[in-house]
């Protein structure tokens, strides 16, 4: 069989294999004959027998583990799971569900190439990219690939739904049409505490401490703590809910989702688009940047780590701002003598 490689001496005496069939050459970064020569027919065996060469790669993996040939990502996206509590394997067992991973699923890791990856994820949504690179980086940490799937810089980027915060008028709006008691108190407990919806809804009583005017608890995703003052307006719906155990027992007791729903059914029937019960989140950030709160008490208040925080802060909130000239002109002004 004709050889696709041949050996070539080219520049500064480095080793160089030609390619007969594109008409390229690749240098062998060597200088010394015989390296180059075993380089070269390594490179043709490779060419003539993939096959075998997958074979024998696969018996060499073999002996190190046992199931590295037969591991399929069906097995992966199982252990992935595992490896979540509460709400997030909610939403990792939901994901990992998706039709676009079908193709993926039964796949064994060794077989797999960066086309079959560009396939899902071309079939797929934001959240199949998103686990994809989740389920893959899981797969190359406990070391059940040899090596990368397909290259960081290659994964296409992952461009989110714009969100927003709620406005107080649209506030106002849903409160008007709300007449369950329960769901106006938890909303209201939303607009002054920034909460997220699952963290607000698991209030306890023992979580209000009247003494100091202070609602603390930590936070689900992240178990960092949360401390919020509480103001007059807050102290007067807090003040109605229960002296023990839940403060939203009804709401408590419901999947975040179905929370989520009576929420947006309110939207819809008063046709507010484009906001969801985290948008309360959001809100929180973008008055407190907005009322000249400071950025550390924001922290304080919400997390450190708050994207909420980051966002209304860095750009997001619209906030009128003195011109330097007035300051100019006021310190100017001699001091005021009083008599």
């Amino acid at each position: 069989m004709k050889e696709r490689y041949r050996l070539f001496l080219r520049r500064k005496s480095v080793y160089y294999a030609f390619d007969t069939h594109t008409r390229l050459y690749e240098s062998l970064k060597t200088k010394e004959t015989a390296e180059a020569r075993r380089l070269l027919n390594a490179k043709n065996e490779a060419h003539q027998q993939p096959a075998l060469n997958l074979q024998i790669a696969k018996a060499y993996l073999a002996a190190a583990d046992a199931n590295f040939v037969q591991r399929t990502w069906r097995e992966v996206m199982q252990e992935f799971v595992t490896t979540k509590t509460g709400s997030n394997r909610l939403r990792s067992e939901r994901a990992v569900l998706d039709g676009a991973f079908d193709s993926l699923r039964d796949r064994a890791l060794i077989e797999t190439r960066s086309e079959h990856f560009l396939r899902v994820l071309q079939s797929g949504g934001v959240s199949t990219n998103n686990y994809l690179r989740r389920i893959h980086n899981f797969a190359v940490d406990m070391g059940w690939l040899a090596w990368p799937v397909m290259p960081k810089r290659q994964w296409p980027s992952i461009h989110y739904k714009e969100k927003r915060a709620i406005t107080k008028a649209e506030h106002e709006q849903i409160l008007a049409w709300e007449t369950n008691v329960e769901m106006r108190a938890f909303l209201w407990c939303c607009w002054h505490l920034g909460g997220s919806q699952s963290d607000v809804a698991h209030l306890k009583a023992q979580d209000v401490d009247w003494a100091n005017s202070v609602v603390s608890f930590f936070r689900a995703k992240t178990g960092s703590a949360q401390i919020i003052h509480v103001g007059p307006e807050l102290a007067e719906v807090l003040k109605d809910l229960p002296g023990s155990g839940p403060l939203f027992p009804r709401l408590a007791a419901m999947d975040e989702k179905h929370r989520a729903s009576l929420f947006q059914r309110a939207c819809r029937r008063l046709n507010v688009t484009g906001i969801s019960l985290h948008s309360y989140r959001y809100a929180w950030a973008e008055r407190a940047k907005i009322a000249g709160y400071p950025e550390r008490f924001a922290q304080e208040a919400l997390g450190h780590n708050s994207k909420a925080v980051h966002r209304a802060y860095a750009k997001r909130a619209q906030v009128k701002l003195p011109s330097l000239e007035d300051y100019e002109k006021r310190a100017a002004q001699p001091a005021a003598i009083s008599v």
